[in-house]
C-alpha cells in the first residue's frame, strides 16, 4: 500500500467518524482567529475560549490591541501561559497589521509569517479556516497520528507538512487535520491510546508492529 492509498483510507474512515469538523477555537473575525491561535500555543483551546470571551470585548479590533498597555494585556491573558511573550507578540502583530495591512489579515503564507507570533501552524489555520485555502495544520495531534500511521517519518513540523501535502488532496488537507485533533483527543490519546476501538488501527504502523 502506498502512502497515498493509506492516506485516502484514513481520510474516508475519519470522515465517517467525524463528519462535521471545525476549529475548536471560538472567533467571529479573522483577527480574532489569529489572536486565539497565538494564545493557544502550549494552552488548551478550552482555556483560550474562556479568556477570549472577555478579551475580544475589551479589544475589538487591531487598533485596540496595537495600543494596548503591555502589563494590562499580560494580566488579561495570564492564564494561557507564556503570557509575557504572547502579549508582546500580539501588540507587535497588531501594530504591523495597522501599519502595513490596513488592519486586515493577509491571505498568503509569506505575509502571515511576517507577523510577530505567527508560525506556520497558525498561518495554515488562518489560511484554511478563514480563506478556504489548502492548508496542513501540524499540531501535536497531527504529528503523532501522521507518524503513527506511517504517513511520514519526519519529526520537524515543516517537513511533516511537506510530506502530507504530497499525499493528501488539497481539498481534504484542513479537514483531515481537524479530524486528527478529534481522533487524537477521543481515541488515539498520547498517554493511553484506545487501540481496541480505533477505526484506523488496520492502517496504523504502530499498531501493526505490536
Amino acid at each position: 500500500m502506498t502512502k497515498k492509498e493509506r492516506a485516502q483510507g484514513i481520510i474516508e474512515i475519519l470522515k465517517k467518524e467525524y463528519p462535521d469538523v471545525k476549529c475548536t477555537l471560538n472567533y467571529e473575525t479573522p483577527l480574532q482567529m489569529l489572536i486565539a491561535t497565538q494564545l493557544s500555543a502550549q494552552c488548551t483551546d478550552a482555556r483560550v475560549n474562556i479568556v477570549t470571551k472577555s478579551l475580544f470585548k475589551k479589544y475589538p479590533d487591531a487598533e485596540s490591541f496595537a495600543n494596548a498597555d503591555y502589563e494590562e494585556l499580560c494580566n488579561d491573558i495570564r492564564s494561557t501561559g507564556f503570557y509575557r511573550n504572547k502579549a508582546k507578540n500580539i501588540i507587535l502583530c497588531c501594530q504591523r497589521l495597522t501599519e502595513h495591512y490596513c488592519s486586515e489579515i493577509p491571505d498568503s503564507m509569506e505575509e502571515l509569517l511576517t507577523l510577530p507570533g505567527t508560525g506556520r501552524k497558525t498561518a495554515n489555520l488562518v489560511l484554511g479556516d478563514i480563506f478556504g485555502k489548502p492548508a496542513v495544520v501540524v499540531d501535536t495531534h497531527c504529528i503523532r497520528l501522521s507518524r503513527k500511521t506511517g504517513l511520514t517519518k519526519e519529526e520537524a513540523p515543516e517537513k511533516i507538512e511537506a510530506d502530507l501535502k504530497k499525499i493528501i488532496p488539497p481539498d481534504e488537507q484542513l479537514n483531515l487535520c481537524h479530524r486528527f485533533v478529534n481522533h487524537g483527543r477521543l481515541v488515539c490519546t498520547a498517554r493511553s491510546p484506545k487501540c481496541e476501538i480505533c477505526q484506523i488501527r488496520h492502517l496504523c504502523r504502530t499498531y501493526s508492529h505490536k
